[in-house]
């Protein structure tokens, strides 16, 4: 990230990024697709290149929908043990929803916040012995 950083808040880090809008500007699109990144910002020409989400946003939409539907599920059996039809026809929604529509915003905040908090690649320093 070798562009001059705009110094901004936590707070309005995080709004650009559940916004999907480019973490400096905040204007600038961020996605060319449904989780293609673009190759930089339109308005400001940040360069997307130092972005690397990773696994990080799957693995909390993953825990987030877990919670929720496995929870929902377990209520539902104890207290009215439909048959296994009704819970594939309830859950399997519930699953895509829960997973797919927060996972694009999940991203953006993430890329947003790795941004605002100037994130790199870890580096191995050379110390002198003792």
């Amino acid at each position: 990230m070798t562009d001059t950083p705009v110094s901004t808040s936590v707070s309005q880090a995080a709004l650009r990024g559940l916004g999907c809008r480019c973490p400096r500007c905040g204007e600038g699109k961020l996605y060319a697709g449904f989780l293609t990144l673009r190759p930089r910002c339109d308005v400001c020409g940040l360069d997307y290149a130092f972005i690397d989400a990773g696994d990080g946003p799957a693995v909390f939409i993953i825990m987030i929908a877990g919670f929720i539907v496995v929870g929902s599920a377990l209520i539902v059996e104890i207290k009215y043990q439909p048959p296994f039809w009704v819970h594939a026809a309830l859950w399997g929604p519930l699953i895509l929803a829960t997973t797919l529509l927060p996972l694009r915003s999940m991203k953006a905040l993430l890329i947003a916040l790795q941004y605002h908090h100037k994130a790199a690649e870890g580096q191995l320093i050379e110390r002198k012995p003792k």
